[in-house]
């Protein structure tokens, strides 16, 4: 049994697709029929069916998955048994949420590079629900998200910290207490649909028969914080994002009679994944540095 067949076979379950898979794998679409094929012979029995132009996994096909994540999961344990008496490095992909892609990061990286400089990095953005279908597919490592609790025994949550998101508005702004009826009256600037705090926030108003309408939605949050820095409104962020400008006076916090809004940021790989040395390097990190913040 061929590994490259077993690895073929992973990525058109996680696709549904053989010209998609054979793309991302640099074959031919004829070359993955061909491997498909040698495993089924090899198996006995038919893992796909396919209607129309997808396909999908028979119950045969489902039940191997299993079979198929703990072979790769020992082939990289294997290959990585020589590479953990040297220098760290190889590929570490990250899928983020936007607000970890802009405001934790590139620090984190960063460090990494200092620490680990042969290391190669690939970041991802996207929504939890995007990321952790490409982690599912082995598209990704690791899913740094911030969102309700993820509390799944599918995945392993090797770090995990309660965020808070704040009313954030220029320093100058009068900051007293205020009533949540009369905040939602300012120009707001919101990051886009997708941000499960976002969601959080939209329930409590509804709950008062309150609703935000802002003068703009983005979902870069870099952009959001340079137009509060020049008075143009309110935003409700995580905390962390912010956090350098409320310190240095730059941004000041917002308080409302609204009740306070937690997420949780955390750093989730899938339980079948074999930890690389690079993954182990970038726990490591994580656990050390976004503690602190």
């Amino acid at each position: 049994m061929e590994i490259r067949n077993i690895l073929t076979f992973l990525k058109v379950a996680g696709t549904q697709n053989f010209s998609k898979a054979a793309e991302q794998l640099g074959y031919s679409q004829s070359a993955v029929t061909v491997q498909i094929q040698q495993l089924e012979r090899e198996l006995q029995t038919q893992l796909f069916e396919r209607i129309g132009k997808r396909v999908y996994l028979t119950e045969q096909g489902e039940a191997f998955v299993y079979h198929a994540n703990e072979i790769m999961k020992v082939v990289n344990q294997a290959a990585d048994f020589s590479g953990e008496k040297s220098a760290v490095k190889g590929k570490l992909r990250i899928g983020g949420v936007e607000s970890v892609c802009t405001a934790l990061l590139p620090e984190l990286i960063f460090q990494l590079y200092q620490r680990y400089p042969e290391i190669e990095v690939v970041i991802k953005s996207g929504t939890t629900t995007e990321l952790v279908e490409m982690a599912k597919r082995n598209d990704l490592d690791f899913v740094f998200t911030l969102d309700r609790k993820i509390c799944s025994p599918e995945w392993i949550c090797a770090f995990e910290k309660k965020e808070e998101i704040i009313f954030v508005t220029d320093a100058r702004e009068n900051t007293e207490e205020r009533a949540i009826q009369e905040i939602v009256k300012r120009p707001f600037i919101l990051t886009e649909m997708g941000a499960a705090y976002q969601y959080e926030l939209e329930g409590l108003l509804a709950e008062r028969e309150l609703l935000i309408e802002p003068i703009l939605e983005i979902g870069n949050t870099e952009t959001i914080i340079k137009l509060l820095k020049k008075r143009m409104g309110v935003s409700f962020l995580p905390e962390f994002t912010v956090h350098k400008e409320l310190e240095t006076g730059k941004l000041a916090r917002l308080y409302t009679d609204l009740p306070g809004v937690t997420m949780h940021s955390q750093l989730l790989y899938h339980k079948n994944k074999w930890l690389t040395p690079q993954m182990k390097s970038f726990i490591k990190l994580v656990r050390e540095t976004v503690s602190s913040i």
